[in-house]
This record gives C-alpha cells, structure tokens and sequence, in this order.
C-alpha cells in the first residue's frame, strides 16, 4: 500500500516535516506501507503558476498524481494566523476536486503554543470532509512544548493505527473509482415508488 505524506513545513530543519515522518513511521509499524512525501515548499512556485496559467508544472502534476493515486495520506501544516498555511491550502485548491474521495486522511499540524491546536478541528476536518475524503477520527497536534514530553507518542499511535486500520478496511471494500456506477436520481427515485394495482 502507498502512504504519502504532505507537508507544508518552511524551514529546514522542519518540525512540519518531523511529524509527518514520525506519523508515517508509525502506519509502518502498523502496517507495512510503501511511503512517499510531497514537500509543498519546493512546489510553491508551480502551484503560483497553476493559478496564473491553470497548467501544472512537471514536479506539481507529479505531486498531484501520487496524491490522487494514496491508499492513505497524512497531511501536516504548519499553524500560520491561527489555521492552515498559505501553501498547504494552495496545494488543495489546484487538486482535482474528487482526487480525494474515500481517501483515508490523518490531519496533523505544529505550532508555536497550545492554543492554536483547536485548527485541527476548525480548519483542517471542514477541508477535508469538503473534499470527501475518510478522515482519521485523531488528529495530531504538536506545540513547541510537546517535543520530547509526555502525551506526542501516544497521540501519534493511536492516530497512525486508525490510519492503518482505515487503509487495510478502506482499500479491500473500497472500489476503484473509475468502476463506479452513476445511477441517476429519477431511476432510483422509479425504484422505490410502490407497484400499482393490476390493470390501474
């Protein structure tokens, strides 16, 4: 299975990019996972010109595939005005917009207090169940503080067995997208009216 992790940390070293290895590290231990990371800083001038021109570049139209392509992603955001950066929005807005459906998500972000873990839930789950993807009912939060405290660990497992346990479920049940069938609304609607009486 293909893990991708997508990170929209700006420095290097990042501790945006940490967590989402630490996290992917973890589906590992889980679940033998093939993972490959999307490093939105080294795309941002193709995801301007994306906007500009509508045309992905060479190195964003591959970032974009092995997205649409996942068995299961984690995405990690550094917190910048109190929600997702910049950057990480960008990246999701040039995304084909049912290149996530049914994708199992693990939202992740890192920030500089506490107070801003409350992004997990007020930005990041709205995006993505906007984009219908399966999102991991854990999100991981990791302040400056929590490096190397109590509590990081066991977050990052829980979240990264449900990602797991998400993968594994999702991809056995889950059809491929391009064998679904499309039933039109008036046909289904044909279906469940009831049969009238003979010869009426």
């Amino acid at each position: 299975m293909k893990l991708v992790v997508v990170s929209a940390g700006l420095s290097v070293p990042s501790s945006t990019r940490l967590l989402g290895d630490r996290l992917a590290a973890a589906v590992d231990r889980h679940t033998p996972v093939e993972v490959e990371v999307v490093e939105l800083r080294d795309l941002a001038v193709e995801i301007a010109h994306n906007f500009t021109n509508g045309f992905p570049g060479r190195a964003l139209s591959a970032a974009q595939d092995a997205v649409a392509s996942a068995d299961g992603l984690i995405v990690v955001t550094p917190v910048f005005s109190a929600s997702y950066s910049g950057l990480f929005k960008s990246f999701f807005d040039v995304l084909d917009k049912d290149a996530l459906e049914g994708t199992p998500v693990l939202i992740a972000a890192t920030g500089g207090t506490a107070r801003h873990s409350l992004v997990l839930e007020h930005a990041l789950r709205p995006l993505f169940a906007y984009l219908r993807a399966v999102i991991v009912p854990t999100g991981v939060y990791a302040a400056s503080e929590d490096w190397g405290a109590d509590g990081l660990d066991g977050r990052i497992e829980r979240a990264a067995g449900e990602l797991a346990a998400l993968m594994t479920g999702l991809s056995a049940a889950r059809p491929a997208k391009d064998d679904l069938e499309v039933v039109p609304f008036a046909q289904q609607l044909a279906a469940l009216q009831p049969a009238g009486p003979s010869g009426v």
